[in-house]
């Protein structure tokens, strides 16, 4: 028997924005432009809409399948459907998993909580100002940066504090449809620079030989990061969600914003990194020097860069919403902790977990891990070791031991998909789903 949960989203709408907005964040707006950067342009994006289709929608079905299907959170709804077993393990990964990824996302979310103050301020955009310059200010100062982290942490607790319905739901339908907005009106500036033809080309026109084995487990990572599975927060999110809503519709909608956006973000950084003569594989620093050069050639730019920046800080705050919502629920799920408590503990513990991937940049610059400072390395262990990791775990749970007549069940429920859809959806995952990760994942390591 499943329960009803007391607190769920008031409308499929809500879901699926604030399931969007769990994605978009960071990994479309913040990290897809410089990964684009680095690893060849156009050809990365080409495999990230790729990976996107083929393997992380099906693994978001999954995930919102096993969500609502058990109506449990990440850890309970795996003891739920497969209860005495190892399979409970992909909870705690996630848990875990979320953990660590918050570590260091806190700190970026920091950086923009910083950059939005100074905005408001006026002291981003100024004459010759030199953006490089205040990147490298923000991001190597230890107490601006343990202070921009500390206070993200604050207001991620608070929103948590209010639940689904009047938390996460409530903001998230006001901004993320201002995200949108506002990035068209950057991307219209951005293209009619002089030069930007350069920079669509880049991103636009696939070159092949620029793509490396690293480059395609990347890929393959960016597309898991910023559809936010392989943790089960969407696991967490559709457990609050009703019957009347489609699975695999909800989650083509999230994949399809989740590419516009990515779209978007690239159309915005490479125009101006080009006209401005700019590295297009600069770097996590990139969007925060782009776009203050961008705003300051227009009209009002300051008041277009204070308003952007603030809702750049939404939709990172929407993608940790889930994360620490993940690591709440699991602590609350047996009713016995306020939802207060748990997230203040689990904030507290984030910050100082995260203590070393802010120090990174400054006292803690010479500590590498694989020739990576500790920020990049928590990266690309999350990014492209633990998500790839869970996904794998999740295709397998889906493909070979979660009831099927549960899932066709959940699948079909309020849309009118043709019969043969579930059987597809059931064979990519058992199989198409597990052997791409793997083959990526050996490739990546040179054994393939």
């Amino acid at each position: 028997m499943t329960h009803q949960k007391s607190d769920q989203w008031t409308s499929r709408l809500g879901f699926i924005l604030s399931s969007a907005g769990a994605a978009v964040g960071l990994g479309a707006i913040w990290k897809f432009p410089y990964m684009t950067g680095m690893n060849g342009g156009g050809a990365f994006f080409f495999l990230f809409i790729l990976f996107t289709v083929l393997i992380g929608l099906p693994i978001l079905i999954a995930e919102f399948i096993i969500g609502r299907g058990s109506q449990r959170e990440a850890v309970s709804a795996y003891q739920f459907l497969a209860p005495k077993s190892g399979w409970t393990i992909i909870g705690r990964w996630g848990v875990v998993g979320c953990f660590l990824l918050m570590s260091f996302y806190c700190v970026v979310g920091g950086w923009v909580l910083i950059y939005s103050i100074l905005s408001i301020v006026g002291l981003v955009i100024q004459d010759q100002a030199n953006y490089q310059q205040l990147f490298a200010t923000v991001s190597e100062n230890p107490f601006i940066t343990l202070l921009g982290l500390a206070g993200f942490l604050v207001i991620n607790i608070i929103v948590i504090s209010f639940g689904i319905k009047r938390g996460i739901e409530k903001s998230t339908k006001v901004l993320m449809p201002l995200l949108f907005i506002f990035f068209i009106i950057i991307v219209f500036r951005s293209v009619t620079f002089e030069g930007a033809m350069e920079g669509i080309k880049f991103f636009l026109q696939p070159d092949f030989s620029q793509i490396t084995r690293e480059g395609i487990l990347y890929a393959l990572g960016q597309s898991f990061f910023s559809l936010a599975v392989g943790f089960s927060t969407m696991v967490t999110y559709s457990s609050y969600l009703g019957k009347d809503v489609s699975l695999p519709m909800s989650a083509a909608s999230v994949s399809l914003m989740n590419i516009v956006i990515s779209l978007l973000a690239g159309l915005a950084i490479f125009p101006v990194v080009f006209s401005f003569g700019l590295t297009p594989a600069e770097g996590p620093g990139l969007l925060f020097m782009v776009l203050p050069e961008a705003f300051g050639q227009m009209p009002f730019g300051e008041v277009f860069l204070s308003l952007f920046l603030l809702l750049f800080l939404f939709a990172i705050m929407t993608s940790s919403f889930s994360m620490l919502e993940i690591i709440t629920s699991a602590f609350t799920a047996n009713q016995k902790n306020s939802r207060t408590k748990v997230a203040s503990i689990a904030g507290v513990v984030i910050f100082f977990a995260g203590i070393p991937a802010a120090l990174s940049s400054s006292y803690m610059s010479h500590i590498k891990i694989f020739g990576l400072t500790v920020f990049d390395a928590t990266d690309f262990l999350v990014s492209n070791i633990l998500l790839p990791g869970g996904c794998l775990l999740i295709a397998l749970f889906i493909g070979f031991k979660m009831d099927k007549a549960l899932m066709k069940k959940e699948f079909y429920y309020s849309n009118n998909l043709p019969a043969g859809m579930f059987p597809i959806w059931l064979q990519i995952m058992r199989w198409i789903v597990p052997v791409t990760i793997i083959i990526v994942f050996l490739g990546s390591l040179g054994i393939l």
